[in-house]
């Protein structure tokens, strides 16, 4: 059976059923990796950069690329390793690209006329001017700022072009200069979301004033660009409130790397404005992924959604009962529960992630053992791993604790909902609110590992566990 191409995919639209699983592209991985170590051998700048990553952030120069380049003839090794041709790439002169559709891996052009192979390669950095400006490039970038499709030569040795790219909601490779008018939009468009305002006494008030946002950049930039700088917005909210997210924000900055490793970015969710949060996140262009059902004794549930244009994955987080786990809780609003789960006590402790309080966690690609070694020379612990296979690691920051506002606490413990003990603990301690959390794929996996997220979900419920960040259970 052919592997479906992702552009039929993106036109379906389908709805993953909740037992969906991700298959390894080990084949693939392989033939990135080969063809990357043979470009580093022929390109010094390109090499020394490879080795700047993996020593001074913890990052593999892998999970940079965002395509290469390289000679007509392998085509047939592609299709072998899973790849299918991306139909929606516009390319400068009809060249054809290549893509994994369930996999996590960089594209591939074929190019004629190529001296070598792979003769470009391409990175990702979240804005190529602060690439430009870390590497005194002496190159000026090709295409105007804030348009969709930037690149900048980096370096070039024996045949081995190094580039430097940033895309705007725009999947394809071809610069375009703005349309006039453009530009002032897309400036509104950013500080709308960077300025929205987050805290309200009514969540429903809050749930509106987001809406009316949406609305308003809809009209400025359209749902795709939208998307990108709503998430933009949300990651500088997120590192003001978690000091191992600056600490290796500071850590990639100073590569001009900034945040174009993210993997997935997790919002907890009360259950009363769960379905509020979905229809939010399919306005911006979500289609709706596998959801989790973690099992009755879990107490949770999650909807994965991705943006097909932005690349963007969202994990959504939300306390289930035992009889709710059939339930398509992301179209079916859930009715009040008469008990908080991990998720629902993290919501009312701290407010909707959606507003107040802001995302629970960023998920970045490492290299795992590096970053984990390399922050705790930072002073930032990590817990010990809550996945450790070979294709798929993952692991928690020590959380960053937050006070507790104490009209929150007063009524949660009026409702009975926590006990006055509680009260007492989370108003004198904090609670936990928010981590970096290092991954590391291989084989291009591109799901999670369900009873382990239900493990470490239950370790870091504060009643539960409330010594659960001392050194016990930090790697």
């Amino acid at each position: 059976m052919s592997t479906p191409s992702i552009s039929a995919e993106r036109e379906q639209q389908p709805q993953a059923p909740s037992n969906f699983d991700w298959p390894l592209a080990n084949e693939g991985e392989r033939f990135i990796r080969d063809k990357i170590a043979s470009f580093l051998a022929a390109n010094s700048f390109a090499r020394m950069l490879s080795d700047r990553m993996r020593n001074e952030t913890g990052t593999d120069f892998f999970e940079w690329v965002d395509h290469m380049v390289i000679s007509p003839g392998q085509e047939e090794q592609l299709l072998r390793a899973g790849f299918v041709h991306d139909r929606n790439a516009e390319t400068p002169a009809g060249e054809l690209v290549y893509e994994h559709p369930r996999a996590t891996l960089p594209r591939v052009m074929v190019r004629k006329g190529q001296k070598r192979s792979p003769s470009i390669i391409a990175l990702k950095p979240e804005f190529v001017a602060d690439f430009i400006a870390c590497h005194n490039i002496l190159n000026e970038p090709e295409g105007e700022p804030f348009s969709r499709y930037r690149s900048v030569l980096v370096a070039e040795e024996n045949g081995a072009v190094l580039q430097a790219i940033e895309r705007r909601s725009y999947r394809g490779f071809v610069p375009l200069p703005l349309a006039p008018g453009e530009l002032v939009n897309l400036i509104k468009a950013k500080e709308l979301w960077r300025t929205r305002p987050r805290q309200f006494d009514d969540n429903a008030h809050g749930i509106r004033a987001a809406s009316r946002a949406l609305e308003r950049s809809l009209d400025l930039v359209g749902r795709d660009l939208s998307c990108q700088f709503f998430f933009e917005a949300e990651r500088r909210y997120w590192e003001s409130r978690n000091r191992a997210a600056r600490v290796q924000k500071y850590r990639q900055d100073q590569l001009g790397l900034g945040w174009g490793n993210h993997d997935h970015h997790t919002f907890r969710c009360s259950r009363e404005y769960f379905v509020d949060l979905i229809a939010f996140l399919e306005k911006l262009g979500f289609h709706k992924r596998e959801r989790y059902y973690a099992g009755a004794e879990a107490g949770w549930g999650a909807q994965i959604c991705e943006q097909p244009i932005t690349g963007i994955v969202v994990f959504a987080d939300v306390d289930l009962m035992p009889d709710e786990t059939k339930v398509d809780f992301s179209t079916q609003k859930l009715p009040p529960a008469s008990r908080l789960g991990t998720v629902g006590l993290w919501v009312g402790l701290h407010g909707e992630s959606f507003l107040q309080a802001g995302m629970h966690h960023l998920e970045a690609r490492f290299d795992f053992n590096l970053l984990r070694d390399q922050l705790g020379n930072c002073g930032v612990k990590t817990m010990k791993p809550f996945s450790d296979f070979d294709f798929l690691r993952q692991a928690f920051t020590e959380g960053e604790r937050w006070k507790v506002q104490p009209a929150r606490l007063q009524q949660l413990v009026s409702a009975g909902l926590i006990t006055p003990a509680q009260h007492d603990q989370f108003l004198n301690e904090g609670a936990i609110g928010s981590h970096l959390e290092n991954l590391q794929r291989h084989g291009g996996f591109k799901g999670f590992n369900q009873k382990s997220v239900s493990v470490v979900i239950a370790a870091t419920d504060p009643r539960k566990n409330p010594a659960a960040w001392h050194e016990p259970a930090l790697a």
